[in-house]
């Protein structure tokens, strides 16, 4: 519970400061983790919060990405910040160097020389990344050093 503790405890700072766009990003996830409480009736892990930080993280990334398609310079100001904000409580996400040896390390492992090997290299590799890299850019990497074998 050390996430949810420290998102709860920052919202009560940002409540006494006035900070609005925290206070608003903090009770969004606030509320987000709730919900999932209510539905599973308990308590949830530390894999399940980064799990919802992810998803919201994910969510407000696809509004600035419709955002800048549509032209809305204020839309995506008003996100970029609450990015940031849930970044915080999430861990550091992998470079791109990291991901590839990562995949290498993974591609050794289960001895897959060709991209149809995939599935078996991703089923490997996923949990190792889980909550520091999307799951589209390990596929790419995979993909590529599958393809150059």
């Amino acid at each position: 519970m050390e996430i949810q503790k420290r998102i709860e405890k920052d919202f009560k700072i940002a409540l006494k400061a006035g900070d609005e766009g925290s206070k608003r990003t903090l009770r969004m996830v606030m509320a987000s983790i709730k919900l999932d409480e209510v539905e599973k009736g308990r308590p949830l892990s530390e894999d399940e919060i980064q799990a919802i930080l992810q998803k919201e993280i994910k969510s407000l990334r696809e509004t600035i990405s419709d955002a800048e398609k549509a032209g809305r310079d204020d839309l995506i100001a008003d996100t970029e910040p609450e990015i940031l904000i849930l970044e915080k409580y999430t861990p550091q996400p992998l470079s791109d160097d990291e991901i590839d040896e990562m995949a290498k390390e993974a591609i050794a492992e289960v001895e897959a020389t060709s991209p149809q090997e995939m599935g078996k290299v991703m089923k490997v590799l996923m949990p190792r990344v889980k909550g520091r890299a999307e799951g589209s850019k390990v596929s790419a990497a995979v993909r590529k050093l599958l393809s150059s074998e």
